[in-house]
């Protein structure tokens, strides 16, 4: 039995890992011939500013007052320059936007393995190919361009990473460093012949990244008066340093010079899907080799911004990010980026047709060296017989075979089991199915013998499954945050704690004192973590950061939720409660609205299924059927009590896939990187740590499976069924899942749909393997138990 595990196990990780081979490689290519056009271009230098976070609508709208919320970008398009909107991709990170600008392709999905910063396979950039480039900014991203630059032509110039803390009381100072840093160093230049002659050539490129826009957008949402007041500080440090470089020049009108955003950002303060207000990012461009200005009487968009903005009568012309770099590359005539998919936006362009013509037609060339390469590449290596278009002989052949079979009367269960299915695969794509699904679950009793057997469990089902099918209706966790919601769950979790603990006194047994100090114990956590949430969320509304006892009790809290439930006793309900309690003040911690109260109502579901399984169960079944209340997970079953497979094992197999994938999807989508929150880590840390972040996201995530997959231990336990044959049946569900969503899997479309569709599978071939992983999670939850130094043994009565 064992090989046999071992061997599925190996298989799925096969094709776990097939999709990664196929779509996870990097599509980039080398080896093109790099192209330029071939005339003098109208700009020696060029500075490209990036605003990091920066919506379009903030920066272009009026103020509340009617005023120009930035006058000296609003002075430009009126009269200096042409403006509109540089349309992103998902993901909507600071890295992946970068890359887009400045490389002019939209990014590597290899490079979700580095965390978005480093670079995971070497690509050109307009940085690459410039005579000389200054970067003054974020570490972050600065150090991508100047380590993939061939030479020591790049001068990076930025802060410390630790400068980056969203519970600072003023993060503008990560523009104004830049502003102040651009400013001396032209000062500088003045007195220094080698770097004064390096700026008088051509071909060079002066990088500004403000990153403080997107640390206040994080930190305050925005719509904060903090978001809005950086914009202005961005807009005047825009003007002096355009004034800096107009006077260091003489006014030569030789300067080109390129405004815009990596990404945009939700009003929640999260980014990184495909929501508009991430994708929709400011583009201001002017000075040598842009057009001026044109007043027009009507235009034709899909939105309304123009009149939101009171720009209707300014030709507003829309990029795509990637077509940015190209623009940039044909205004200070290097080679475009090789690696770039980008079409340079001609209409922009203040210059001769020829010029035109010549850099349209250098552009076409360098994509089409790419589509070249990349067919050898592939010729090269695949056998010729195979180098074939795929066809679909497959699926339509499997259901002509069923369809010969005569109907028998398994066909309805199949047909429910297929219905069931079809649910759990359409939850990816809408929550309201777990709705849906939780709502069916609520009229099981009404067609079982359960109604009449035990009434009142049934009616504990009914009121729990319709309250848990609330929480799939409600808005992504994040976007409303709600302090008092969290504070709320952990009164409630007391007022559970409460009972139980009563409950205890009325015992006369001889470790009751023990199992008290216990349950205390436990709701001290839960009353720390209440007032830590509470206090941590004024403070940072204050400014005044995270306080470092909060800091601290949050790290105590994580740490002794692992060790809790292993000293509560092995009865069943008394374990899971330990178990319960124990998370719920880490979740707390974790939480920043509704979400708060998930866990809990979860749990409150899982407990009356575990008494509803028990019910199902007839006399004769079992042996014994035990009381709930007197099972403990220690509990040895004979092998010869383990029962033979039936169909209902195939509907509880069924509700452990369907309450994971509630817990899955729940509260968000997890598949995606917008329903992530950076709040939700913020009693634990401020200062920007994608790793230790995401390590704690996933244990908030963690958390609900591990509730469901414990009761599910419990399931097992009581109905007397073997682990291992109920287990197995849960991945084969899985498995059917996953082959649904292996041939839903897209290759083509833009970078989200194929995305998506790559995630989905990935999760469910994943959940095969991260079953595995919960039920050993699970079984030492429940069934290992920490010995306290001189406590007498402990035995069954």
């Amino acid at each position: 039995m064992l090989l046999y595990i071992i061997l599925g196990l190996l298989i799925h990780l096969v094709f776990f890992a097939s999709i990664f081979d196929i779509y996870f490689t990097s599509p980039l290519v080398h080896g093109m011939t790099p192209q330029f056009t071939p005339l003098p271009p109208p700009a020696k230098r060029l500075v490209l500013f990036v605003a990091d976070g920066l919506r379009a609508d903030k920066l272009y709208e009026l103020d509340e007052n009617g005023n120009p919320r930035a006058p000296f970008i609003r002075n430009i398009i009126m009269h200096e320059g042409s403006w509109g909107i540089s349309h992103t991709r998902v993901p909507t990170e600071s890295r992946p936007g970068h890359v887009a600008l400045i490389a002019g392709f939209y990014e590597d999905v290899s490079a979700v393995a580095k965390g978005w910063k480093e670079n995971p396979v070497e690509f050109d950039s307009l940085i690459n190919e410039t005579r000389h480039t200054w970067c003054w900014g974020s570490p972050d991203i600065l150090a991508m361009f100047a380590k993939g630059a061939s030479g020591n032509h790049v001068f990076a110039h930025n802060y410390d990473a630790y400068s980056e803390d969203f519970g600072a009381q003023d993060v503008t100072k990560l523009d104004t460093w830049v502003f102040d840093n651009v400013k001396e160093f032209f000062h500088a230049a003045r007195n220094n012949q080698s770097l004064f002659s390096k700026l008088n050539e051509d071909k060079i490129v002066f990088f500004l990244h403000l990153l403080g826009i997107d640390t206040n957008g994080h930190a305050h949402r925005p719509s904060s008066r903090e978001y809005l007041n950086n914009i202005k500080i961005v807009d005047e440090g825009l003007k002096e340093i355009v004034s800096t470089l107009k006077d260091f020049y003489g006014n030569d009108g030789k300067t080109a010079f390129i405004f815009t955003a990596d990404h945009g950002m939700t009003d929640w303060g999260s980014h990184g899907a495909g929501h508009p207000l991430e994708t929709c990012t400011p583009f201001v461009t002017w000075g040598a080799g842009i057009k001026y200005p044109q007043k027009v009487l009507a235009q034709k968009f899909d939105d309304t911004y123009l009149q939101e903005w009171k720009l209707e009568n300014w030709k507003r012309q829309d990029v795509n990010q990637a077509d940015v770099a190209p623009l940039m590359a044909a205004l200070i005539g290097v080679p475009f980026p090789l690696n770039s998919v980008g079409t340079l936006p001609v209409d922009i362009l203040n210059s001769t047709d020829l010029f035109k013509a010549e850099s349209m037609f250098t552009n076409a060339v360098q994509i089409l060296e790419q589509f070249k390469v990349k067919m050898a590449q592939k010729k090269e290596a695949t056998l010729p017989f195979l180098f074939t278009p795929f066809k679909f002989p497959v699926i339509q052949g499997l259901v002509t075979l069923l369809l010969t079979f005569p109907p028998s009367h398994f066909v309805g269960y199949l047909l429910l089991f297929i219905l069931g299915v079809e649910v759990l695969v359409l939850s990816f794509f809408y929550r309201y199915m777990l709705t849906a699904g939780l709502i069916a679950f609520a009229g099981w009793p009404f067609i079982t013998p359960l109604w009449t057997r035990a009434k009142s469990t049934s009616l504990s089902w009914i009121f729990f499954c319709l309250l848990l099918a609330v929480f799939p209706l409600m808005p992504v966790v994040g976007r409303k945050p709600n302090i008092f919601l969290v504070v709320g769950a952990g009164l409630l979790v007391l007022l559970l704690s409460l009972f139980v603990v009563t409950s205890v006194l009325k015992r006369k047994d001889s470790f009751v004192s023990e199992e008290l100090v216990l349950h205390l114990l436990q709701m001290l956590s839960t009353v720390l973590s209440m007032c830590v949430v509470y206090g941590t969320h004024n403070s940072l509304l204050k400014k005044q950061g995270l306080p470092l006892i909060n800091q601290v009790i949050s790290w105590i809290i994580l740490a002794s939720s692992f060790i809790m439930p292993l000293l509560s006793p092995l009865i069943l309900f008394d374990r899971l409660f330990s178990i319960l309690v124990s998370s719920m003040s880490t979740y707390l911690l974790l939480s920043t609205g509704y979400e708060a109260l998930f866990p809990l109502v979860l749990s409150c579901l899982m407990f009356v299924w575990i008494h509803m399984e028990q019910e199902t169960l007839p006399q004769s079944v079992v042996f014994c059927k035990q009381k709930v209340s007197n099972i403990q997970f220690t509990y040895n079953t004979d092998i010869t009590q383990f029962r033979d497979l039936c169909l209902d094992d195939i509907r509880r197999a069924f509700f452990l896939v369907f309450f994971l994938m509630t817990a899955f999807f729940g509260t968000g989508n997890i598949a995606s990187i917008n329903s992530f929150d950076l709040a939700s880590v913020y009693c634990f840390l401020t200062v920007f740590s994608p790793y230790m972040m995401g390590a704690l996201m996933m244990w908030k995530i963690l958390i609900p499976f591990a509730l469901v997959m414990c009761a599910f231990e419990a399931v097992q336990l009581t109905t007397q069924l073997s682990s291992k044959s109920l287990f197995l049946i849960v991945i084969n569900i899985s498995d059917i899942m996953a082959l649904h969503f292996f041939f839903l899997i897209k290759d083509y479309g833009s970078w989200l749909d194929i995305g998506t569709s790559i995630s989905h599978y990935v999760i469910v071939m994943s959940m095969t393997i991260f079953l595995v992983f919960l039920n050993g999670l699970a079984q030492m939850l429940t069934t290992k138990k920490l010995k306290l130094c001189g406590r007498p043994k402990s035995h069954l009565t």
